[in-house]
């Protein structure tokens, strides 16, 4: 089994290379997934987030709030560190029975956007950044409907480029086409994953 770490700042591309390396064969932990499912009504995830931020995180429909939560973590780095010390503990529980789950053989990519703000690199075998330059990145976010200084906040409040490079073993760069960005997965997957696979 080949454990990947994958990961970049919010609006780099990571879903996208993630979706490329599913397409060959990958099997995918994608932690922002499960980080909303453990936060679920019901859960106790959702429970203890309101114990700690109140009753105004939880919308009418019973659902966690991310609009109205992410506006009392973003500009708290206090606030911020205690909704991780909730969340991300259980995120790992639950990816690692997912990789528990998956055949020997497997190649399993952990998409983990805050790979290197919660010091996990060392649990992989690989790890993979993407970045792309930081206009491009502000520009997608805005797409996706999010204000500008939002999508700069965002931005800062996470790793540098730097800092994840200073872990990476590969970096993709994805400021330009997805075919682009594609070329270099296949390199990443010809040069990186298979010798490992066939060796192991």
């Amino acid at each position: 089994m080949l454990n990947i770490g994958l990961t970049g700042g919010i609006g780099s591309g990571k879903s996208t290379v993630s979706a490329l390396l599913a397409e060959r064969g990958a099997v995918i932990i994608d932690a922002d997934r499960i980080a909303r499912e453990v936060v679920e009504p019901g859960t106790p995830g959702l429970a203890a987030v309101v114990a700690a931020f109140g009753d105004a995180v939880v919308g009418p429909d019973g659902f966690l709030d991310r609009p109205a939560l992410a506006a009392v973590v973003f500009v708290d780095p206090a606030a911020r560190a205690r909704l991780d010390g909730i969340v991300h503990p259980l995120v790992r529980a639950r990816a690692a029975e997912v990789a528990a789950a998956a055949p020997p053989d497997a190649v399993l990519v952990h998409d983990i956007p805050l790979l290197v703000e919660t010091g996990q690199a060392e649990r992989y075998d690989v790890v993979l950044v993407v970045r792309a330059d930081h206009a491009t990145r502000v520009a997608r976010l805005e797409a996706r409907g999010m204000a500008a200084d939002d999508a700069r906040a965002r931005i800062a409040a996470q790793a540098t480029d730097e800092q994840r490079a200073a872990v990476a073993d590969v970096v993709l760069d994805n400021s330009g086409t997805r075919e682009e960005l594609a070329s270099q997965v296949d390199r990443f997957w010809t040069e990186q994953v298979l010798p490992r696979v066939s060796s192991a």
